[in-house]
């Protein structure tokens, strides 16, 4: 535990969620970012953001600008959540499909969520141009193909799903349209994909520089406070508040027994930090990037996504003088319930056989999202809550619904009407009861994964090759999770996560700890980087 390189792998867990490092870096490094302090002391202020994403970020923007007193606390730094390992992408052309949105929500939840996602691009812009920001925001076409070839028996019938996606985009009010002649400038491989549908007006950026921007202009604000290594371990309403009469509050206690009393907070966490409720109701997924070199302008500069379940996404982002980054995504997975080997060669290859100028891969990273089983995020008021708020659900949207829930918190803490409000509510019934379905089918797969209590991975420590993990349960009582880094020093801790017991799988591409039944991560050496779990892995019994 005491070697130069465990102590290396437990620091990068405090920038980030992994131990790959995404294309941000070059241009943002983790020291660059905004510096805060631990809470030594009990505070009181209007509102508590839990979590510096840019969930949390954008509400406490906008709670700052309208007025309120604003603390935003972070368990380790800021951004070093799922934000900074995202791709970038901001695009009202959704993750799951008009089509499909319409049948759990109508006409009506669909609609809603294209005017939201088409104004959140847009404002990531306003905020860019008056703050003044630096982080390659800019518009562009994004471009949505099929996932077979001209020539698969099954392109015309993905085809026409594309065509109708487009159809319905447009009569939502999106400037969106089919192309039978549509082609990428720079693809110049064999695979021929031609056709698709153009969603006109998109977005992207740097995430970082922006919500770094974001930061320092908050840092500069009298109504603004941020603590960072303060971990939020509980959030409660207390008082009484009936019809009208008394007073209810909120009090956050953090990891060090300091508390925060509020009237409101706010849990911007990716996921929040209980037990079940909206958890039950969402899939967990890994998901990978590489960013690939090619001659700065050699390819169209254009959010790119084809038709797959695990789909592909493409975009540029700034290399050097004379290159570019293509920064390619996709081959999703469940948590902790696949092999993690395989991915970013896959990614390669698909880009190589299209683009052939791309040269060096020089990143590689994964992050994590979380699918909604009725396809929209959860933005509001926890379930069973006056006072306490979530933001969670990305649904692979998860920059857009950050700005969205920036807008829809402060109208919800300020008593002001939002016609948004309906669709995100995580109180939400309507399209939950036409979800129940998958509900079942997830529960079920979910309470499979504690199978692992009666399984080993490795019969002893010897097993295991430097820098590398596995769980020990010779017994079948007390699974451990055994980390031997790459000095042969080991480091062993209960492998039950503290959020609901499942036992954590080996992550060799993060060397991280992943739980398969909700979703948790942890370093490797137990430090917790990703909830519903709220402490760390525990020592061995």
């Amino acid at each position: 535990m005491s070697t130069k390189q465990t102590k290396q792998t437990h620091e990068q867990f405090k920038h980030t969620s992994g131990a790959t490092d995404p294309v941000w870096l070059l241009h943002n490094k983790y020291d660059a970012r905004p510096e805060f302090q631990p809470l030594n002391e009990d505070i009181e202020t209007d509102v508590c953001v839990i979590g510096a994403g840019i969930a949390g970020i954008q509400i406490a923007y906008e709670l700052v600008l309208r007025g309120k007193e604003v603390v935003l606390i972070e368990a380790r730094d800021v951004l070093a959540g799922e934000t900074g390992r995202t791709t970038g992408h901001l695009s009202n052309a959704l993750d799951d499909q008009y089509t499909e949105i319409k049948k759990k929500h109508g006409t009506s939840g669909a609609q809603i969520a294209a005017d939201s996602h088409t104004w959140a691009l847009k404002h990531v812009g306003q905020v860019t141009e008056k703050l003044g920001i630096e982080c390659e925001y800019r518009t562009l076409p994004g471009y949505e193909i099929s996932q077979y070839e001209v020539c698969h028996d099954d392109y015309e019938q993905d085809i026409s799903q594309i065509k109708e996606e487009a159809q319905l985009a447009k009569q939502l009010g999106i400037n969106a349209e089919y192309r039978d002649d549509l082609t990428v400038k720079g693809w110049d491989g064999k695979p021929n994909q031609r056709g698709g549908a153009v969603f006109h007006d998109q977005a992207t950026f740097h995430p970082t520089d922006y919500l770094v921007g974001v930061l320092n202009w908050l840092k500069s604000q009298p109504n603004f406070r941020c603590f960072t290594y303060t971990r939020a371990m509980s959030v409660e309403e207390k008082g009484i508040e009936v019809l009208g009469l008394g007073h209810k509050y909120c009090r956050i206690e953090t990891e060090s027994g300091k508390t925060i009393q509020c009237e409101h907070a706010v849990e911007a966490t990716n996921v929040p930090l209980q037990k079940l409720s909206v958890i039950a109701q969402m899939e967990y997924n890994r998901t990978y990037a590489i960013a690939i070199r090619v001659p700065k302008g050699s390819v169209e500069d254009c959010l790119l996504y084809d038709s797959a379940e695990e789909y592909k996404y493409v975009r540029l982002t700034h290399c050097d003088d004379s290159h570019d980054y293509l920064v390619v995504g996709g081959c999703d997975h469940e948590v902790g319930q696949e092999d993690t080997s395989g991915r970013f060669q896959e990614l390669e290859d698909w880009t190589r056989a299209r683009f052939t100028q791309a040269s060096s891969v020089d990143y590689k990273w994964s992050g994590q999202i979380f699918e909604p089983v009725d396809y929209m995020a959860y933005i509001g008021k926890n379930q069973g809550c006056k006072r306490i708020y979530i933001v969670t659900g990305d649904s692979g949207n998860g920059l857009t619904h950050g700005v969205i829930a920036g807008r829809l918190i402060a109208d919800e803490i300020e008593g002001k009407e939002n016609e948004w409000a309906t669709l995100y509510s995580p109180k939400r019934l309507g399209s939950m009861i036409k979800s129940l379905p998958e509900t079942l089918a997830h529960d079920l797969q979910i309470n499979a994964q504690y199978k692992r209590l009666a399984q080993s991975d490795i019969q002893d420590i010897e097993d295991l090759v430097p820098g590398s993990g596995g769980v020990l349960n010779p017994t079948l009582k007390k699974p451990t999770a055994v980390y031997k880094d790459e000095n042969g020093n080991v480091t062993k801790l209960s492998a039950l996560c503290p959020h609901m017991k499942g036992v954590v799988c080996w992550n060799k591409t993060e060397k991280s700890w992943d739980c398969p039944v909700h979703g948790s991560r942890f370093s490797a050496t137990g430090l917790c980087v990703q909830g519903p779990a709220k402490g760390n892995l525990g020592p061995v019994e």
